[in-house]
């Protein structure tokens, strides 16, 4: 059995950086929904619609991933 270990070290540093990049954009998330709760009712939104993109992100790539792994999807 051959491995290509090019190929691996490929796949690990991809999966190494998205799982890097979707922690910091769901931070982002949770900050912009604590900066929401922060400035109370008065607040003009920005947090609560920074949050939303932030999670819309998120749960893109997770339904990218679950695409790419499940076969009935191709």
């Amino acid at each position: 059995m051959h491995v290509d270990w090019s190929a691996l070290g490929r796949v690990a540093a991809v999966s190494l950086g998205v799982a890097v990049a979707v922690v910091v954009v769901f931070s982002l998330g949770v900050l912009g929904l604590s900066r929401a709760e922060e400035a109370g009712d008065g607040g003009s939104g920005t947090g609560r619609a920074q949050a939303g993109l932030c999670f819309l992100a998120c749960a893109a790539v997770v339904a990218y991933g679950i695409h790419l792994i499940v076969p009935q999807f191709h």
